[in-house]
C-alpha cells in the first residue's frame, strides 16, 4: 500500500502560484460551491460537499512535482444509481499549450482505476455491453493575466486532427479564466468560494483598491455564513496572495487576523498604507542584486573550473614527462644490456682466439717435434750410408730448404 504523503504547509509548495487554488479546490465544500456557481456540468447543479470524494492522492502522485496543485474529485450525482461524475480541476498561472495531454493522461488513469474497481466488485463486468465508464469533466482554472489562447478541444493538438477526425480521441475542457469575472459578479454569488476567488484575483495595487470598494456588509455576510474551517482556508489563501505580493510579514499577520475575526470592513485598512509597487521595486532590486551575486559566483566557479582544468593539464604534462623519462630510462637500460651483451660477445671471441692460439702453439710444438724426429732420422740415415758431414749438410739444406747455419747445427746435434 502506498505510503500517504506527509502534509505540507501551502507556503512550502514549490509552485507558490498554485497554493491558493489547491487550498480552495481541496475542500469539498468550496468545490461544491464552485461546481454549482461556475460550471455547466450536467446533473451537478445541486451537488453538495457530502457528494464529493477527494481522490487526488490516487492520481496526482503519478505525475511530476509540477502537477502537485491538481485536484481530482469523484462526485456521486445520483443517489442509488451507479453513475459517477469525476471532475478534474487544473490550476494554471500561465498559458500551457500542453494542457490537453495532461488532462488526457488523467482520463486514462481514472478510467483504468474505475475499471479495476468495478472488476473487483464483479469479475468480467467491463467486458459486458452494458458497462459504461464515468464521465470526466476537465476544468482549467486559470489565474493568469494574459489571455488564454489554447483551443479547448483535444483534436487541436493532433497534427491534421480535423482530417483524421473520427480516428482521434476528442474532448473539450471547461475553461474558467478568473480575470474575466468582475468583483461584482463574484460577490453576488454570496458564498465562500466567490470570496476566495476575489482574494485570489489580487495581483496589483489596483486590484486591492477595487476590492476595498466592495460593500463591506456583503463581504462580512459571506464570512458570517462560512464554517470556521473554511474561514481558516480563506485566511491561508489570503496569506498566499499577500506573500506573492511581497507584503511585509507583520502586515500579513495583521490582515489575516482580521479575516479570522470577520473584520472585513477593515480588511485592507493597513494595505492602503502600503505602496505595493514600491515593495515590488525593492524586491526587484534585491532580486537583481542576488542575480548579480549569482553571476559573480558563477564566474568564480567558471574561473575555478578553468584553474582546475589548467592544473589537470599540468598534471597530464608532468605525467607525460614522467612517462618520457621512464621511456628514456628503459632505453638506457636496454643500451646497457646491449653493451653488456657486446662485452660478453667480445669476451667470448677473445676466449675463442686464445683457444685457437693454444691450438696453434700445440700444433707448432707437435710439428717441431715431428720435424726434429725426421731430421734426426735423416741425419742418422745419411751417416749410416757413409755420407760425409759436408754432404749431409748440403742434403739437409736442399731437402728442407734450411740455411747453411741451420743445417750445420742439425748435423752437429744428431751426428754420432
Amino acid at each position: 500500500m502506498q505510503k500517504k504523503k506527509e502534509s505540507k504547509e501551502f507556503l512550502l509548495n514549490s509552485k507558490k502560484g498554485d497554493s491558493g487554488a489547491k487550498l480552495l479546490f481541496g475542500d469539498n465544500g468550496f468545490c461544491a460551491e464552485f461546481i454549482r456557481d461556475y460550471s455547466d456540468i450536467p446533473y451537478a447543479k445541486d451537488v453538495k460537499a457530502e457528494d464529493i470524494v477527494d481522490v487526488s492522492e490516487q492520481f496526482v502522485p503519478l505525475f511530476a512535482e509540477e502537477r502537485e496543485a491538481d485536484v481530482v474529485k469523484r462526485i456521486n450525482v445520483r443517489e442509488g444509481v451507479p453513475f459517477f461524475l469525476i471532475s478534474l480541476l487544473e490550476h494554471k498561472t500561465k498559458v500551457d499549450y500542453n494542457v490537453h495531454m495532461q488532462i488526457f493522461r488523467y482520463m486514462v488513469f481514472i478510467w483504468d482505476a474505475y475499471e479495476k474497481e468495478m472488476e473487483k466488485q464483479k469479475k468480467g463486468i467491463s467486458k459486458r455491453a452494458g458497462f459504461k465508464y464515468p464521465p470526466i469533466i476537465p476544468i482549467v482554472y486559470y489565474e493568469g493575466k494574459k489571455n488564454w489562447t489554447v483551443p479547448p478541444n483535444f483534436k487541436s493538438r493532433i497534427w491534421n486532427g480535423h482530417k483524421f477526425g473520427k480516428y482521434v480521441p476528442d474532448f473539450e475542457y471547461y475553461l474558467l479564466p478568473l480575470k474575466s469575472y468582475s468583483n461584482e459578479e463574484l460577490i453576488n454569488h454570496g458564498d465562500g468560494i466567490s470570496l476566495a476567488m476575489m482574494i485570489n484575483k489580487l495581483q496589483s495595487k489596483e486590484d486591492i483598491e477595487d476590492f476595498c470598494n466592495l460593500p463591506p456588509d456583503k463581504v462580512e455576510k459571506i464570512l458570517n455564513t462560512m464554517p470556521e474551517y473554511q474561514k481558516e482556508i480563506v485566511a491561508k489563501v489570503y496569506t498566499a496572495v499577500l506573500m506573492k505580493m511581497n507584503v511585509p510579514m507583520d502586515i500579513v499577520q495583521e490582515l489575516v487576523g482580521r479575516v479570522k475575526k470577520k473584520k472585513m470592513a477593515e480588511l485592507f485598512g493597513a494595505m492602503e498604507k502600503i505602496d505595493v509597487q514600491a515593495e515590488w521595486r525593492k524586491m526587484d532590486k534585491v532580486r537583481n542584486e542576488i542575480a548579480r551575486q549569482q553571476e559573480e559566483i558563477e564566474a568564480g566557479k567558471q574561473e575555478i573550473e578553468a584553474g582546475k582544468q589548467e592544473i589537470e593539464a599540468g598534471k597530464q604534462e608532468i605525467e607525460a614527462g614522467k612517462q618520457e623519462i621512464e621511456a628514456g630510462k628503459q632505453e638506457i637500460e636496454a643500451g646497457k644490456q646491449e653493451i653488456e651483451a657486446g662485452k660478453q660477445e667480445i669476451e667470448n671471441e677473445k676466449q675463442e682466439i686464445e683457444n685457437e692460439k693454444q691450438k696453434l702453439i700445440q700444433e707448432r710444438e707437435r710439428i717441431e717435434k715431428s720435424t726434429k724426429f725426421l731430421l734426426k732420422s735423416f741425419v742418422e740415415t745419411l751417416q749410416e750410408l757413409g755420407v760425409t758431414k759436408e754432404n749431409a749438410m748440403k742434403k739437409i739444406t736442399e731437402s728442407y730448404k734450411l740455411s747453411k747455419a741451420e743445417a750445420e747445427k742439425i748435423v752437429q746435434d744428431y751426428w754420432k
